[in-house]
Formats: structure tokens, sequence, C-alpha cells
């Protein structure tokens, strides 16, 4: 990501920082909200809220106007996160370079931390979303919304997950696995960036085409990232995929095609920009961080 994509992305970072601090408050029963801040506020690279306002930028909507969807999507994600980490499924000690949540309220209070963020980011929408966004475009990104938190998005990929370890799967099945874990959210998104801004139906399929090659891409890194980085680098346990005998696109088909296949992916992302003459460095930038980090995995 060149200098100026990376203002960009870190001055949109920081407000979406700011804006997720002061929508979840510490009040009774405290214990709730230091948990839900803790995973909340505890850092990441918060690529999907500026994928989405950078995407309503892009098409004339007004930053004010995206930033409590934004802000909700990252919640979601927060929330998979939490969830994610238990005991009873992906059993893993640290997130973002910190003990999860379980390891530092429990397993009873994070689960309920993940329940609160994920029942507290739609009413974020609600609730936030200046009056300039009519209520037909709002209930619409609702819809989106639960599609992807619910049974037809991030929870079908968790299932498909579990049921998956100790398992030879097909490469359908992986497909599927990063369609629904991964690549739902970055749909999420690119999408309700695009809706809020009012862009017409053909640009949206391309948007979402978008998220999807950068979805995958951004699984089977993140893939490749589990087996070449140490701890301190990931955020989180290194090697813990093959531990729990998961099958991943570099334990079916090998280190070197995995990268093969995410810059192909990468590329396919690319084309989209440069087709429909979406000019983001932000944008490009994350698909070139990806190339680049490629580049240093061995």
């Amino acid at each position: 990501m060149n200098e100026t994509a990376k203002t960009k992305f870190n001055n949109i970072k920081k407000i979406t920082d700011e804006h997720l601090d002061k929508y979840i408050e510490i009040k009774y029963p405290q214990k709730i909200y230091e948990a839900m801040r803790y995973s909340l506020l505890a850092g990441g690279k918060r690529l999907r809220p500026v994928m989405a306002i950078e995407t309503a930028l892009l098409f004339g909507a007004k930053q004010e106007e995206i930033l409590p969807c934004a802000c909700a999507i990252e919640m979601l994600h927060c929330q998979s996160l939490i969830h994610d980490d238990l005991p009873c499924m992906d059993n893993d000690d640290f997130r973002r370079g910190k003990p999860s949540n379980h390891k530092v309220f429990g397993e009873a209070v994070a689960t309920l931390a993940g329940d609160a963020l994920l029942s507290y980011a739609p009413k974020i929408i609600i609730d936030k979303t200046p009056k300039s966004v009519k209520s037909d475009i709002i209930l619409r990104v609702l819809n989106e919304f639960f599609i992807a938190a619910g049974v037809d998005g991030i929870i079908s990929g968790q299932i498909v997950d579990i049921e998956s370890e100790k398992k030879k799967i097909s490469k359908e099945t992986l497909e599927y696995l990063y369609e629904y874990k991964t690549a739902k959210l970055f749909k999420l998104a690119m999408r309700s960036g695009a809706i809020i801004a009012g862009v017409k139906e053909d640009i949206l399929q391309k948007l979402t085409l978008f998220a999807e090659y950068f979805g995958y891409a951004f699984q089977i890194y993140d893939d490749i990232l589990d087996v070449t980085s140490t701890i301190e680098q990931l955020g989180k346990t290194p090697g813990k995929d093959e531990k729990n005998e998961k099958s991943t696109y570099v334990s079916m088909f090998g280190l070197q095609e995995a990268k093969q296949q995410t810059l192909f992916l990468c590329n396919k992302a690319y084309d989209i920009l440069k087709q429909e003459q979406i000019k983001s460095e932000i944008l490009k930038g994350i698909v070139s961080d990806i190339i680049m980090g490629i580049d240093k995995c061995y």
C-alpha cells in the first residue's frame, strides 16, 4: 500500500476506532460491557469497516451515513472472533496479540459478550444512521447484515469448519468454508457501502465479486501465515490448523500452489477495479498488501 493509501486508510481506521469506543460505554452490569470493549478495542486492521466506508465514499455517500453500519460490521466480526476462540470451537488462547476473551473473562462471559455484540450491532445501524439515509435503504442494509451474521452466512461457515476437522474434504467444501466463514463479511462491507451510496445493481454485483475474490485470497493468505509466521507476527497461535487437523488450501494443495492461487485471486480482484474504473488507492492497496505479503512467506 502506497503512502497516500496508508494515510487514507489510517484516517478512516482512526475515526472507526473513535466511534466504536463511543458507541459502547461501560454501565451496569459492568462486566459484560468490559468484555465487549476488551475484544472490540483490542486493535485489529479494521479492514471491513474501512472497505465499507471507502466504498460508500467512492460512490457519493457521506462518511457519517456509513459509519454506524461500518462499526456494526466490525462488531459482528469481533463477535465471530470471540466465539471462534472458545474452547468448544477453535480453542485459541490468543487474539490480536492478547489473551482471548474467554481467557480474561471466562467462557460464560465471553459467550455472552459475543451474543451482546451480535445484538448490539444492528441497533447501532438503526439508532445512529442519520435521517438523510432513507428507511428502505436502512432496511436493506439490515437484511444484508442478518444474512451475513446468520445461518445463511458465517454460522454455516463455522458449522462446516467444525464438521470438517480431522476429515478429508473436497475442494468444493473448502470453497464453501472460505465463502461463508470469510468472504461473507467482506461482501457485507462492500455491499453495505454501495447500497447506502445508492449504486446501480450492475455495479453492486461487480463490487460483490471483488469482495469475493478478495475474501478468498485473504483466507488462503491466512492459511499460509498459519504455517509461516510466529505468534508475534500473527497475533494468534500459529500452527493451529495442522494441530486441529483442519483442511486448508495449504494442506490440500501445498504452500506453493496456495501462493499461486492467492496471487491469481488478487489479480482477479484488481481486474474488476480496472474494468469498472474504480479509482481507489485503498482498495488497490489492500490487495497489493496481500501480494507483497506472499512474497515474504517462505
